[in-house]
């Protein structure tokens, strides 16, 4: 196992009526800036219940954060938090408000003049703006990291950025949120989470027993109740236990101490950038693809995740890695998801050397685990995916 330091200083508020609590984490005097997306938490109840619990407290909104939190969206948030001397943000959604909230957590104390530097230059945001959560969509597991990624519609760019200021002081997750949400992006939350972990697990054996079993039951957990919630998000167990596994996912408790991977969310997140496909979406759409190019460096862990996580306990090392990859798929495939880039648009032709062509313009020179992965490299994983 290989060294590590951690620490995660967010605070949880777990389970129902927690909303109701929020007024003991946010400090007194504080001027609110409570963000959210694009007017769900009003047709939920949520609006109305973080609304009255925050009575006593000066509150301006912002709405209108888009599913992939925009660059340009987000400026005029951080005129709104300069002009109003706003000293406190709650974020009130999923992901994309979260890390937009995190992006203003950073921009907001920023000294310089161009606010995206934060996301080109990659350096780690040490202090931020304070900000809390309540959850209202699990799957990203931003309400317990200090990651966040922004997109920029004029260049067609989405980066990520982080930071040990960028922790939410405090995040609420009530698993009852779960009940409105539609059903594609339920199945997006498990799509996410589920890749989430894969890219912290699917690397190479490094004898770190407890990671590995605690990723694996994650997965397993979020096979279990993935039926279950597509079916009747109403049903509190298996949604505490979708919305517990997301942030899990994500947290920062898995990738200790192991390699962790993270091509298939960097190739992802230009398919976003060129064609809005949903996040989730354009995991499926790599991982497996990913998998199979990179077959020979993986298969023992590919192996290990089909034997522990999908019981296949028949076969050589490379029948069952081959089939942990066709298991991953077909679970997509169930959950309504599909994993060919042809499926979601057809201006695909010409991606993959794009996509190659801005890593090389990056410097993004060596991908994955073992730092190997070369843009031509990633191309031919994009046309596999085609």
């Amino acid at each position: 196992m290989n060294n590590f330091k951690y620490k995660n200083p967010t605070k949880i508020l777990f389970g129902k009526g927690q909303i109701e609590n929020l007024t003991e984490e946010i400090p007194t005097n504080a001027k609110i800036l409570m963000l959210y997306g694009g007017g769900s938490i009003k047709k939920n109840g949520v609006y109305d219940q973080v609304k009255k619990t925050l009575q006593n407290f000066e509150v301006i909104e912002f709405g209108g954060i888009p599913a992939n939190p925009e660059y340009e969206t987000l400026l005029r948030a951080l005129q709104l938090i300069k002009s109003e001397n706003i000293t406190f943000m709650l974020a009130v959604g999923g992901g994309s408000v979260i890390d937009g909230t995190k992006f203003l957590s950073a921009a907001a104390l920023y000294k310089g003049d161009t606010p995206w530097d934060l996301l080109t230059q990659k350096t780690p945001t040490l202090e931020g703006l304070p900000f809390g959560t309540v959850l209202t969509l699990p799957a990203t597991g931003s309400e317990m990291n200090s990651g966040a990624v922004i997109t920029r519609a004029e260049t067609k760019e989405k980066l990520a950025m982080g930071g040990p200021g960028l922790f939410p002081v405090f995040s609420i997750l009530d698993p009852q949120v779960i009940a409105s949400i539609p059903e594609r992006q339920l199945a997006n939350g498990i799509a996410d989470a589920f890749t989430h972990v894969l890219e912290q697990y699917m690397t190479y054996p490094i004898g770190a027993s407890l990671q590995d079993r605690m990723a694996e039951s994650v997965l397993q957990t979020l096979i279990e109740v993935a039926p279950i919630i597509i079916k009747n998000p109403k049903d509190y167990t298996a949604a505490s236990n979708f919305m517990w596994s997301c942030t899990m996912a994500l947290n920062g408790l898995l990738p200790l101490g192991v390699p962790t991977d993270w091509a298939v969310h960097a190739i992802g997140h230009e398919l976003t950038a060129l064609y809005g496909i949903d996040h989730a979406r354009t995991l499926a759409v790599i991982a497996p693809s990913h998998y199979r190019y990179n077959f020979d460096g993986k298969k023992e862990k590919l192996a290990q995740y089909a034997e522990r996580v999908w019981n296949i306990t028949e076969g050589t090392l490379e029948e069952k890695a081959n089939l942990g990859i066709e298991k991953t798929e077909s679970f997509f495939h169930e959950l309504g998801i599909k994993t060919k880039l042809s499926d979601y648009t057809k201006e695909f032709d010409g991606s993959a050397k794009v996509i190659s062509n801005r890593f090389t313009d990056r410097g993004w020179l060596g991908l994955g685990e073992h730092k190997a992965l070369s843009p031509s490299d990633v191309a031919k994983i994009v046309e596999m995916a085609y």
